[in-house]
């Protein structure tokens, strides 16, 4: 009888452990660049930067980057931390409603859209382990209600993946640096080389940047940069462009 008890325990630890690595699996895979998203079709006003002579320097790139997280920790960060507090369709779609009324930016307002669009069209397909992804999807698509913001769907994700607080918000803010940086390479800013070497770098001041605004509700979401704003809404006046904002 003993015996019998031993083996069920056992056989329930190795079930929870093997259901722990494959959330791990899923969870990594969410910050994949092959996930297609389409975060590579954007420089977060990065184009715009170079073409207005914002950035003009590998120094001046570094600068801009830095007060690029800065300003979307600011912002978004936020907009995550409450959706995977409350990873539910009532939470989100007041999350949604409350960002696309703060992102008065057109240009950064149709990049938030358009990436988390495909956030949630593909988390819904891939995670099929967790059923809610394509419920709460189909529960709204087709609303007028809902825009489908990036932020916090990023965040409702990383709710139901069991992703932890601080994680998640890291997560985010890696996923900007990456893609950022990715857009310098493609603009011929930095070489593939330098660009890792910056992406490690620029890392030690995204933890401080995190640290500060991080565990923030919406309502604290604010700017810091505003001038990041206002050049990345001249995208759309831009003569010849290779990315999408």
């Amino acid at each position: 009888m003993e015996e019998t008890i031993e083996e069920n325990e056992r056989s329930e630890g190795v079930a929870l452990l093997r259901a722990s690595c494959i959330t791990q699996w899923s969870q990594w895979q969410l910050l994949d660049s092959i996930l297609p998203t389409g975060g590579f079709a954007h420089s977060f006003g990065l184009e715009a930067a170079v073409q207005t002579r914002l950035v003009s320097s590998p120094e001046d790139l570094e600068t801009h980057i830095i007060h690029l997280l800065d300003n979307t920790a600011s912002l978004l960060l936020p907009f995550v931390y409450s959706a995977l507090k409350s990873p539910d369709l009532e939470t989100w779609h007041k999350l949604d409603r409350t960002l696309d009324a703060t992102l008065t930016n057109q240009v950064s307002s149709k990049a938030s859209v358009s990436q988390g669009s495909a956030l949630f069209r593909i988390a819904a397909s891939v995670f099929t382990e967790i059923p809610n992804l394509k419920t709460i999807r189909d529960a709204s698509l087709g609303s007028k209600n809902v825009c489908f913001h990036h932020a916090p769907i990023f965040g409702l994700v990383c709710g139901l993946l069991c992703m932890d607080s601080e994680t998640s918000q890291r997560a985010y803010l890696f996923v900007t640096l990456r893609d950022v940086v990715s857009a310098a390479t493609r603009l011929n800013l930095v070489g593939p080389m330098g660009a890792s070497v910056m992406q490690h770098r620029i890392a030690i001041v995204a933890e401080t940047i995190l640290e500060k605004w991080m565990d923030r509700e919406a309502s604290e979401a604010c700017q810091t940069s505003p001038l990041l704003d206002v050049v990345q809404g001249c995208h759309g006046y831009l003569f010849s462009r290779l990315f999408c904002s």
